[in-house]
């Protein structure tokens, strides 16, 4: 993978497009609901899901279909809580058979699953840094509601001094511009002069 990782089309939009890059005005909108535990989580991994399933689906950052994401990092909890318990019975420092010192593996599996932990909850935003940069879904439609199209379109004069409109994307024929107060009319006009 090169580069950053792309912004969602939301986050883009309340930004600004300062760029000029063109945005994916069809991005999916995942359907609304609280995702289901997986059976595979051990007792922690669990705990945890269901301590956060709620609170990350209120805030519109989960959905049913961020499953796998929750999941990931419930596990990694999991196995991270798992670790800890094993190393308070155990030394940090353990001796070999061939009598080299090293670090327990419990130190080595718990280092690991912070490391994943932590990747995990800058995606879900479960951080105060993560949190300023991810952008929750807005309130709109949702609950099987139809999601409003929008539509933006291009303003300019033709040959005879005409207002016309045309689709950004450049599908559909040009056709004369009539303003609307219409506020569901969700069009966005791109024009430097208006």
């Amino acid at each position: 993978m090169r580069g950053p990782a792309p912004k969602p089309t939301a986050w883009r939009r309340a930004e600004g497009n300062r760029g000029k890059r063109a945005w994916n005005h069809d991005e999916p909108i995942p359907p609304e609901g609280i995702p289901d535990c997986p059976p595979h989580l051990n007792e922690a991994g669990r705990e945890e899901w269901y301590r956060l399933v709620d609170a990350l689906v209120e805030m519109r950052v989960v959905t049913i279909v961020d499953r796998a994401v929750l999941a990931a990092y419930c596990q990694a909890y999991g196995r991270w809580v798992e670790a800890e318990e094993k190393l308070k019975e155990t030394p940090v420092l353990i001796r070999t058979p061939s009598g080299y010192v090293q670090q327990s593996p419990w130190l080595t599996i718990s280092n690991r699953q912070m490391e994943l932990m932590g990747r995990y909850m800058a995606e879900l935003g479960l951080t105060p840094a993560s949190r300023s940069r991810i952008v929750a879904l807005r309130n709109g439609p949702m609950n099987g509601e139809p999601v409003p199209k929008v539509e933006f379109v291009v303003i300019y004069e033709d040959k005879e001094g005409r207002k016309m409109e045309k689709p950004l994307s450049g599908d559909g024929p040009a056709i004369p511009h009539e303003p609307s107060d219409d506020p569901d009319q969700k069009r966005y006009l791109i024009d430097g002069r208006l």
